[in-house]
């Protein structure tokens, strides 16, 4: 009979062991059905949902998002699209997102724009406006002859410019008691020719820095927005998942008020943003493969 060398099967063992521990750790971050990680440790009642470079990427649906967002409306986990998409109504939004092929419905969508008009309504607030004109019809109750006594801030874009800037800057200065609402906080996003593009968050910073005002943000990553839709779907924090692409305002937002946060590797996603200070919960490589993670299938 041939003889076996002991040590050489032993040696040959250790190094396949090496290999495969190399292989699953360079997996992405995602779940089965033989196993859970730890983010999947307590129950998912509701999910928050990110739209720009989650759902679609410019005026096109990311690949499989449209069959994931149908896997989760079959499973009946209920959930909320939340998204600082300010350069038109709710209304204009949803209907590209059903041409799009997305089965949803008005009341499926957060944005910041019914909830600081809402605020304003409350506060009997007159605004000075620097936001999208296809959304400058939703602030028309306010019109006004009296002075503006507060300022929104939207996504512009090209709207932001020194004039436009310096008048805030002018009119805060003047304000007995001025007020700054800023809808989000986000740096960039990926607009619909698939560039990266200033979003409204460096204007209102560098409004904040010449006032010395500190702007009250109307949705992403603010806590009351988050809880907004929470409320709305009659969740806990603890019991609910964000799934994004902006490891700050998506995830980290999400993580601050107790949810867990998903990143996705679609949209604004960067590689660098796997060694952010916000350590995501779990990430997947677009929104299909978290769906399917979550639902266990």
């Amino acid at each position: 009979m041939r003889s076996v060398n002991l040590n050489s099967v032993l040696q040959r063992l250790d190094r396949l062991s090496r290999v495969l521990i190399f292989n699953l750790s360079s997996c992405p971050l995602q779940s089965s059905k033989m196993a859970k990680v730890e983010w999947q440790s307590k129950p998912v009642k509701g999910l928050l949902i990110d739209i720009s470079g989650v759902l679609k990427s410019g005026s096109e649906p990311i690949a499989g998002s449209v069959e994931g967002l149908r896997l989760l409306y079959e499973s009946g986990l209920p959930f909320r699209i939340v998204t600082n998409e300010s350069q038109c109504t709710v209304t204009v939004l949803l209907r590209m997102l059903q041409r799009m092929g997305f089965n949803l419905k008005a009341d499926d969508i957060f944005s910041p724009i019914p909830a600081v008009v809402e605020l304003l309504r409350k506060e009997q607030l007159r605004p000075y406006l620097i936001v999208h004109p296809d959304v400058e019809k939703e602030f028309d109750e306010f019109k006004s002859e009296e002075e503006p006594n507060c300022v929104v801030l939207a996504d512009a874009q090209e709207h932001f410019n020194y004039d436009s800037l310096n008048k805030v800057f002018r009119l805060l200065i003047e304000m007995e008691k001025p007020q700054i609402f800023s809808l989000g906080t986000g740096k960039y996003y990926e607009g619909d020719d698939g560039l990266l593009h200033l979003d409204v968050g460096p204007f209102t910073k560098a409004v904040e820095y010449a006032t010395g005002l500190k702007a009250k943000i109307v949705g992403k990553p603010s806590s009351e927005f988050f809880l907004s839709a929470l409320n709305d779907l009659g969740i806990k924090p603890e019991e609910a998942v964000m799934i994004g692409d902006d490891v700050v305002s998506d995830v980290g937002g999400a993580q601050d008020c107790g949810m867990r946060g998903i990143l996705v590797r679609t949209g604004k996603y960067r590689t660098k943003d796997e060694q952010h200070t916000v350590k995501p919960d779990a990430i997947f490589n677009n929104f299909n493969d978290a769906i399917h993670a979550i639902l266990n299938i």
